[in-house]
């Protein structure tokens, strides 16, 4: 098996040293911060000022929030995800909690939640945050804000104007072309605030609805109505506008597209992807491995033989047992002879050397294995770009 390597950047020991810092002083912070939220009121100021310089050397575009836990999920079957990578354990939890909800542990009463905002690179911090933190009953740690449909019926206190949310109402219109949509937020008590004020609550209307990850990869402009819209629609509305723009720009059966041809000098291929792919997908995973495995049984129309094919699915799901939550395939291409499989790995995980001791009885010829570091997915956007033409977006 021949292997490729590129060293690993400074910048994750870094991200590692910062992180490691602030999970040694959250014991220290653990009793003025729930105090705070307890008492409904702000954190004390040498607690913010401790957890602002610790959050900021973790990336300086991250801010952050602590508050009441939001309400987790209500289950539900239409939610729940099928993909072939799956974790069975967690899937088994899911479908058990359909029937009796009450089985699912208590959530947790508060949280600390890191604001990534816009910033990719922020994301990625903000997920290795998360992925680190030490179990805690009482505390839930997020690495974005999620979605709170519950807030969306709140009062809520803004510049001294007492507003109830259940009143907002939205337009949306949705841009197939870019995949995103643009959203007017209307709350009859707008004429009697300023913009400043108008603006922040809209934003802050759509973050309920989708949450901060959904905002930057479905969202492209949030302004407030100075008048209700002549189709009104409730905020909670918003996800299932994305959900449907999603559909019809090619989001494919599981999150995954795949496409049937042949290519010159290469016969029959078969493209398999994940569509659409954004930063905000597995942000932790910045570590691109690519496999390419050579298979002995070709069929007479250009695809594994019945024993290759097995042999080949059998590696996958063992590639995807032993990754995890650690990694994940995003595509892979199969012309006669040969497959190659594209994963992102988490390069803190240890991952790699588990799955490189899967590869290694592979008996049908010898692979070939590189890894780069790749936060900004150029390895994905490289081997998709001579099919670009078939993905709406």
């Amino acid at each position: 098996m021949a292997l490729f390597r590129r060293r690993r950047s400074n910048d994750t020991t870094d991200s590692t040293a910062a992180i490691s810092a602030f999970w040694e002083a959250w014991p220290s912070l653990r009793a003025p911060l729930t105090e705070a939220v307890e008492a409904d009121r702000p954190a004390s100021d040498e607690a913010a000022e401790r957890v602002t310089t610790l959050v900021k050397a973790l990336h300086p575009d991250l801010d952050w929030e602590v508050g009441p836990a939001p309400a987790a999920p209500r289950p539900d079957l239409a939610d729940l995800d099928l993909s072939m990578d799956v974790d069975p354990d967690e899937l088994l939890e899911r479908l058990a909690a359909l029937d009796d909800p009450a089985s699912l542990a208590e959530p947790a009463a508060h949280a600390l939640t890191l604001r990534p905002g816009a910033s990719d690179d922020a994301r990625i911090q903000s997920e290795r945050w998360a992925r680190s933190a030490p179990e805690d009953g009482a505390w839930r740690f997020l690495p974005a804000r999620p979605a709170d449909h519950d807030g969306l019926a709140r009062t809520v206190r803004w510049d001294d104007h007492e507003l109830d949310l259940s009143h907002v109402s939205v337009s949306m219109h949705v841009d197939h072309a870019s995949g995103r949509i643009k959203v007017g937020v209307y709350h009859p008590d707008n004429m009697f605030l300023s913009e400043e004020v108008r603006r922040g609550l809209a934003d802050h209307v759509v973050l309920l609805a989708l949450g901060e990850d959904d905002v930057v990869r479905y969202i492209a402009e949030v302004k407030p109505l100075d008048e209700s819209p002549m189709d009104p629609l409730p905020p909670t509305s918003i996800p299932s506008t994305v959900r449907q723009m999603v559909d019809m720009i090619g989001g494919g059966e599981g999150g995954w597209v795949t496409l049937h041809g042949t290519g010159p000098g290469r016969g029959r291929v078969t493209f398999s992807a994940r569509h659409p792919l954004t930063r905000r997908d597995f942000p932790a995973l910045t570590l691109a491995v690519r496999v390419i495995v050579p298979y002995a049984e070709v069929a007479a129309d250009g695809t594994p033989g019945e024993s290759s094919a097995i042999a080949l699915q059998e590696l996958e799901n063992r590639l995807n047992r032993v990754l995890g939550d650690n990694g994940a395939l995003v595509m892979h291409q199969t012309v006669p002879g040969r497959k190659d499989m594209l994963f992102y790995l988490d390069p803190d995980s240890g991952a790699l050397a588990g799955f490189e001791d899967e590869l290694k009885g592979w008996a049908e010829g010898d692979l070939k294995l590189s890894t780069q570091l790749d936060p900004d997915r150029s390895v994905f956007g490289g081997l998709l770009r001579p099919y670009r033409a078939f993905f709406k977006r």
